[in-house]
């Protein structure tokens, strides 16, 4: 009984990639999802120095109001200056704003903005719990690589709060669908 159990076990056992692959594709939104429905209750904080937050008493933004007509970019040495790069495409097709939302506190994701000179082209806000990116099923658990929790490397367009484009990498050391260039022309 011990080895077909242990022989079960072993069949029904799999490997990290595959067990991404497969959340993936059962991820709680795509193309056409509501991203401020899927969820309502949470909220941000926006990139900022630890005395701005002092001064705004460490305020959250919901995400209801981030996503009305926004777009989302997820952190990488790529990823932020393929968007940064194309801010003025973004502008000419009428886009509000480009916003990265990182599972990071608001102070690391500010001196990362100012480090990529891009604090003025695109808004940074930090995931700081995971909390919205475990409610998107995006959340990634990168501890054996010593990084903790993260996100998936992915990029949506979002038109008053509907996903009309949505790109997950499919791994994340990838850089291939979640780009500037890639989004500008599913626009």
């Amino acid at each position: 009984m011990a080895s077909v159990l242990a022989r079960a076990k072993r069949t029904c056992r799999l490997s990290a990639a595959a067990t991404m692959a497969i959340r993936r594709a059962f991820a709680s939104v795509s193309v056409g999802s509501d991203i401020v429905s899927a969820v309502p209750n949470v909220a941000l904080q926006k990139a900022r120095t630890w005395d701005e937050g002092v001064s705004s008493n460490f305020s959250t933004t919901p995400v209801k109001e981030i996503f009305q007509g926004a777009y989302t970019g997820v952190c990488s040495a790529q990823h932020v200056p393929s968007y940064k790069n194309n801010i003025e495409k973004f502008k000419a097709k009428g886009i509000d704003s480009v916003i990265c939302v990182s599972v990071n506190d608001p102070y690391v994701l500010n001196g990362w903005a100012e480090k990529l000179q891009a604090k003025e082209a695109i808004e940074f806000y930090g995931d700081f719990d995971g909390n919205f990116h475990k409610s998107l099923e995006l959340d990634l658990d990168l501890s054996a690589a010593l990084l903790g929790p993260r996100s998936q490397r992915w990029s949506a367009y979002v038109d008053d709060g509907k996903i009309k484009a949505f790109n997950v990498e499919k791994v994340p050391s990838e850089f291939k669908v979640s780009g500037g260039e890639v989004i500008l022309g599913q626009i």
